[in-house]
């Protein structure tokens, strides 16, 4: 890689509070940053005991140089290369589902979402519709969307983006989305359907919005006191039947959850947070949508600057760049870091790098991780001919 800078413009969760713990003592702000960091970078290890041990991992399909879920991955998996989720989806115990947003999680915890009902109800065209498309893949064992349209011929439909699909392809996502089908693999990136495997269990309604929300501040925590609000908004993706009952336990659990205020700021842990910390001393380039930046107000709160995800965003009107992936160092996310046509570039919010050989040393050696978790990519451009120098 030529590296050059540039200035800077399972088991089912379950929660049982400690209510005689309410606030945290003697918690400076860099007690708060160490936290967040040790909390999502647990030391690597297999890819199911990563995804059970993050319970949720986002996914996007942009490769820029490799998809969000790759990404995020990479720093907790051992030898974890670009495309291993993919190869290993069918022997995991995980699903594609919705929770915050759309990604991978443990079976076990799609299972507190299902039966997910919506506002929008089937009309009876529809429910036939589906009915019949079960029958065709329980037959078959799974169905692509091609072998679906072929058999059925729907037609095509205006989707929401004011274009024309198929309408078979839209009723798998409802199907999928409702819980009556589930992603068996895919093909060639394309979805390949089968029956749900998980187990349906016995919660209310409210004990099952109290786990999917400790869940996701288990994932993102510690959080502002506004974010807990979205982080409660958000998980209307997976369970938008729970809706009153995410806001009763979130009422709830700001009385429960563990609390200190920082610069008039007050933060929410899902468990008591141990100060001290030690500091890791690695260079880290982040997904978009790892876990420590995905809260961008959090992500301003702890460091100090706004990161933005530019890739829908106009190229005259882009700052750091189509797909930046934010730059940790020690407690520090410093700048962010491009990859794009074999060069790596860097940006930094002070304008200039670290001048730390400790840093210049890191930073290479993340550079040659990335190289070599890019190896086995189908496209040769994001590995081969990378090139790198000292900042």
């Amino acid at each position: 890689m030529r590296a050059r800078h540039r200035p800077s413009p399972k088991q089912l969760p379950s929660f049982e509070p400690d209510t005689t713990i309410t606030a945290v003592n003697s918690f400076t702000r860099e007690d708060l940053i160490r936290d967040a960091i040790a909390r999502t970078f647990f030391p690597p290890t297999t890819l199911a005991r990563a995804i059970d041990r993050l319970a949720f991992v986002q996914a996007d399909p942009i490769r820029a140089p490799a998809r969000a879920q790759d990404l995020i991955l990479r720093h907790r998996v051992k030898n974890y290369r670009a495309g291993d989720l993919d190869r290993s989806y069918q022997r995991l115990d995980v699903e594609e589902d919705y929770l915050v947003n759309y990604g991978f999680l443990p079976r076990a915890h799609v299972a507190l979402m299902h039966p997910r009902t919506t506002r929008r109800t089937w009309t009876q065209r529809h429910a036939a519709r589906a009915t019949a498309i079960l029958d065709f893949i329980r037959e078959r064992g799974e169905a692509h969307p091609e072998d679906v349209e072929e058999h059925f011929a729907h037609g095509r439909v205006k989707n929401a983006w004011g274009g024309m699909s198929r309408a078979s392809t839209q009723l798998l996502d409802t199907m999928h989305y409702r819980g009556l089908l589930r992603i068996a693999r895919r093909d060639a990136g394309v979805r390949v359907y089968a029956l749900p495997k998980y187990a349906p269990i016995d919660l209310s309604p409210a004990e099952r919005a109290k786990r999917l929300l400790h869940l996701a501040l288990s994932l993102y925590g510690p959080v502002p006191e506004r974010s807990l609000g979205t982080l409660t908004s958000f998980l209307r993706c997976g369970a938008p039947h729970l809706r009153p009952q995410l806001r009763a336990a979130l009422k709830q659990l700001k009385t429960d959850l563990p609390r200190h205020t920082i610069d008039g700021v007050t933060w929410y842990w899902p468990d008591p947070p141990t100060p001290g910390a030690p500091t890791n001393e690695t260079v880290r380039f982040l997904a978009p949508f790892d876990p420590l930046v995905w809260d961008r107000r959090r992500f301003e709160l702890l460091w100090g600057w706004a990161y933005r995800f530019e890739a829908y965003t106009p190229v005259k009107k882009r700052v750091r760049g189509y797909y930046a992936l934010p730059l940790l160092w020690r407690d520090d996310v410093i700048g962010w870091t491009n990859v794009n046509s074999g060069d790596v570039t860097f940006g930094y919010v002070s304008g200039t790098p670290p001048r730390d050989r400790a840093f210049t040393r890191e930073l290479e050696a993340e550079v040659e991780r990335l190289r070599t978790f890019l190896s086995t990519e189908s496209d040769p451009r994001n590995s081969e001919g990378l090139r790198s120098s000292p900042p």
